[in-house]
């Protein structure tokens, strides 16, 4: 960019000069005792102002809690901002994030959440969106060199390496991670190195040289539009105050401290625009901007806290989903199919019905998944659209996060639900709070094989559907027939929610099924009366379902008429239709796969004993998998460990009470 008129030089200045006025503000606050905490960026101004100044409005940028710059330099609106850094009404997050936890897609930022490498992947996504609309624009995604130890950061160079996505990563390397000093942290000198080992530009930067990063972002930038990929920086700078406020910087030597005082980016930049920008100029600058930031800061304190109610807050937690549509299903033609191919016909369905949606996973493509749910996709809807991951269940979450931000409708294929656990803070930190915390819908689905009853041992087997039914802002749907393993994906893919869609292993290829042959939704959140009966209900899901038609077959010729209810979305779950059933039986059994302690069950026995305890005729019982890993061996996990081995005696011991 040009920097060689008066003009650019001293907008340069202002923009730089705006982040460290508002900071000295903040400090004073705090002497006060007039402000509680503040994450500062004192001394690194050059590079998020720098990083901002480089890029294009329409870039997307995704900074940390130091970047104060990037918000000042897209100029976001004072009064807004000191609100949000203050926690009054009238911020960005009505109080439910602190500082820089948010977003504003007008703006083009996209904010962090605690664990700080978490966005990395996002940008990737980002950045694929931006390839696959044919856009010009970069993602430029901040992260602290502490945070480059983290998985999310080698995973997100990776991906973006192999898809050479237009993603700038900048590293702000300020010499400390709280107060563990890099070297004592970091085997290497220059995190730069990393970039070899991903086949990616890299560079090391003055990150106190204003000049310096606006000219290594825009080459970049340059780079990146063009095609040549993503460019790892290496921004050298130093943290001149605590990790936050009240951490100090005691435990920083006093020479190292002087040596970076005399690199401050301000007062380097003075220096360089002296003739440029006159002193006096200068100075008019910074009484402009500390009487603005003063008026805007005292104002702000004046204003009331943020405050809620429980409605209000509650509201929140998901996007509004679409009204299902009324589909005439009696008269339309079905035909029969397996459990898989009714998720494969549902997937294709939405694929045809909108270009936007895209699927991710591991061997989905040419493979067409190690289950070959997705086979010969590829071939009918392109390797843009269908495509392969590295082992990355990280990388590729947070690369669908970023998708869903610019507009896209991605699914990930998880290859087993075991394996979830590797993507697990981009489900219930990143994708699940966002909607919540600053209003971004996220329509990402992820789909994942589990359960068990194929002898496929304690990785490959389970049943962790509970751990995820207790993240709000998170929908958990499980199919339990051909029927509705289509209807609700396709309701799933609608959502603007994150949604997991657990598909039971064991009933790929043996359960069949009439299905319609026309797209078709079941609404979540809407149980199913899979059998009627007046003496006990059984209350299930996915597999259990089957379970339970079968026992309740065998009791029928025992005259007793056995009712039972398939929840099919386990959050949000249909209490009043499981009320209602316990109004008419009066006794209830639970029954689930995943383990009994703490299963997904023992909320649905809770909810039973809280509203409708006046109409138990027994206790309700729990039916859930031993407490113990998924044995291998077939007759350990379906005689020992199931809970279809105990079921017939619970619906005894309650016929007999």
């Amino acid at each position: 960019m040009p920097v060689d008129t008066p003009e650019p030089f001293e907008e340069l200045y202002r923009a730089l000069l705006f982040p460290r006025v508002i900071e000295e503000k903040m400090l004073r606050l705090i002497r006060q005792g007039r402000l509680s905490k503040w994450f500062g960026g004192y001394g690194q101004e050059a590079i998020a102002v720098g990083v901002t100044f480089a890029l294009e409005s329409e870039d997307y940028i995704l900074p940390m809690h130091r970047n104060l710059g990037v918000w000042t330099t897209r100029g976001l609106p004072l009064e807004r901002l000191f609100c949000q850094l203050m926690g009054k009404e009238g911020g960005f997050t009505k109080g439910r994030d602190r500082t820089f936890h948010f977003g504003l897609m007008d703006k083009g930022i996209v904010g962090m959440i605690s664990q700080l490498a978490a966005m990395l992947p996002v940008a990737d996504g980002l950045g694929l969106a931006a390839q696959l609309d044919g856009e010009q624009r970069v993602a430029a995604t901040f992260v602290g060199e502490g945070a480059t130890r983290e998985g999310d950061f080698h995973e997100a160079l990776n991906l973006a390496s192999v898809w050479k996505l237009p993603v700038l990563f900048i590293v702000e390397n300020n010499g400390y991670g709280l107060s563990t000093p890099t070297s004592a942290a970091i085997p290497v000198e220059n995190i730069a190195d990393a970039g070899s080992g991903y086949g990616m530009r890299a560079e090391i930067v003055d990150g106190n040289d204003l000049l310096a990063v606006i000219n290594a972002v825009s080459q970049a930038r340059k780079r990146a539009i063009e095609g040549e990929g993503p460019t790892l920086l290496e921004m050298k700078t130093f943290r001149m105050r605590g990790h936050e406020e009240a951490s100090g910087t005691k435990y920083v030597p006093d020479e190292l401290m002087e040596e970076w005082a005399k690199l401050d980016p301000i007062v380097r930049f003075e220096a360089a625009a002296k003739e440029k920008v006159t002193a006096k100029r200068m100075a008019q600058i910074k009484k402009e901007l500390s009487d603005r930031v003063d008026q805007v800061a005292e104002w702000a304190l004046t204003q009331e806290e943020a405050t809620s109610s429980a409605e209000n807050e509650l509201a929140d937690v998901f996007a509004t989903a679409p009204a299902c549509p009324n589909s005439n299903l009696d008269a339309s033609e079905s035909v029969e199919m397996r459990f898989i191919d009714a998720l494969s016909d549902g997937l294709r369905t939405a694929m045809k019905e909108d270009p936007k949606t895209i699927i991710l996973g591991q061997d989905i493509a040419e493979y067409g998944g190690v289950f070959k749910v997705t086979q010969n996709f590829v071939e009918e809807f392109g390797a843009q659209r269908v495509r392969n991951t590295p082992i990355i269940e990280s990388g590729a979450i947070g690369a669908a996060m970023g998708l869903a931000l610019a507009g896209h409708r991605p699914i990930v294929e998880i290859q087993y639900f075991d394996f979830i656990t590797c993507g697990f803070n981009q489900i219930v930190n990143n994708l699940a709070t966002t909607h919540y915390r600053w209003g971004a819908p996220l329509n990402v689905t992820i789909r994942a094989p589990f359960g068990g009853g194929i002898g496929a041992g304690p990785f490959h087997s389970q049943s962790m559907e509970a751990w995820f039914c207790h993240t709000p802002g998170l929908k958990v749907v499980i199919p339990s027939s051909p029927h509705d393993a289509k209807g609700l994906l396709l309701s799933s893919l609608d959502d603007p929610n994150p949604v997991l869609f657990l598909e039971h292993k064991k009933l790929y290829r043996s359960m069949k099924g009439m299905v319609p042959v026309e797209s078709y939704r079941i609404p979540l959140g809407k149980a199913n009366v899979v059998r009627n009966g007046s003496d006990l209900s059984i209350i299930t899901y996915g597999i259990g379902v089957s379970w339970a038609l079968e026992e309740a077959s065998y009791w029928e010729t025992k005259g007793v008429a056995v009712e039972i209810i398939d929840l099919r979305t386990l959050i949000p779950w249909d209490k009043e239709a499981v009320i209602d059933s316990v109004k008419k039986t009066s006794k209830v059994i639970v029954l689930h796969e995943a383990p009994k302690t703490s299963g997904f069950g023992a909320e649905i026995s809770a909810q039973i004993s809280e509203s409708v305890f006046e109409y138990l005729e027994a206790p309700p019982i729990r039916l859930g998998g031993l407490d113990m890993p998924i044995p291998f061996s077939k007759q350990i996990e379906s005689d020992v460990y199931a809970a279809s081995s105990r079921l017939r005696q619970a619906i005894e011991t309650l016929t007999k009470y």
